[in-house]
């Protein structure tokens, strides 16, 4: 026998949903609120922002610890007898620059190495050197060789007419204080030798 309570309950419950239709099943599963485009295209920038900056990240790092490895490498040969460790080191030292930078091996009497310089930062084609704080690092450092060195960040080693100009100028400013430039190495996809080209 069938309680009379919850038959009634059962009838009441029926007869409050019959005027009420089913959702259409497309319409069950939409979202409370559309995104509008603009804030859809926001997102995207957003996210495809913060990929691209970890992957530059990740390059950097990669890069940064390649240089290290070639950098420690090459300074347990003491001196710079094996020009290709030279040339590697340099490749992978200004492989993420961006804009010209000019720099200074510093060395003494046996060529041994006594520390790398970077001294002057220019702009994507250039940079200015100002012969004085070349002379500067050689005195604060005691060196008696030097070997220059910048990067082409077009990735084209060849020499300019400037390049060329402040080498000869660099050498006549430190041989007046008993220093020997010997050689001036410029860094894009490979590396140039001033000295093989007899520029130096």
């Amino acid at each position: 026998m069938r309680n009379p309570t919850t038959t009634t309950n059962t009838q009441r419950a029926a007869r409050n949903n019959a005027g009420r239709s089913s959702p259409h099943p497309a319409e069950a599963h939409q979202p409370a609120a559309r995104v509008e485009s603009e804030d859809a295209v926001l997102y995207l920038q957003r996210v495809l922002g913060a990929k691209a900056e970890a992957q530059a990240q990740h390059e950097a790092d990669v890069l940064a610890e390649a240089e290290d490895i070639l950098r420690k490498r090459w300074q347990r040969l003491g001196t710079l007898t094996d020009p290709a460790a030279s040339a590697a080191w340099l490749r992978m030292h200004c492989a993420g620059m961006v804009a010209e930078t000019f720099g200074v091996i510093l060395l003494d009497n046996r060529h041994r190495i006594l520390r790398v310089r970077e001294l002057f930062n220019g702009t994507i084609d250039g940079a200015s050197v100002p012969p004085r704080e070349v002379v500067r690092a050689v005195l604060e450092a005691n060196a008696a060789a030097v070997v220059l060195y910048h990067n082409h960040p077009s990735g084209n080693p060849e020499p300019s007419s400037a390049d060329v100009a402040i080498t000869q100028t660099l050498k006549q400013a430190l041989n007046l204080i008993g220093c020997l430039v010997l050689d001036h190495l410029i860094a894009g996809e490979t590396v140039t030798s001033l000295s093989q080209r007899g520029l130096c």
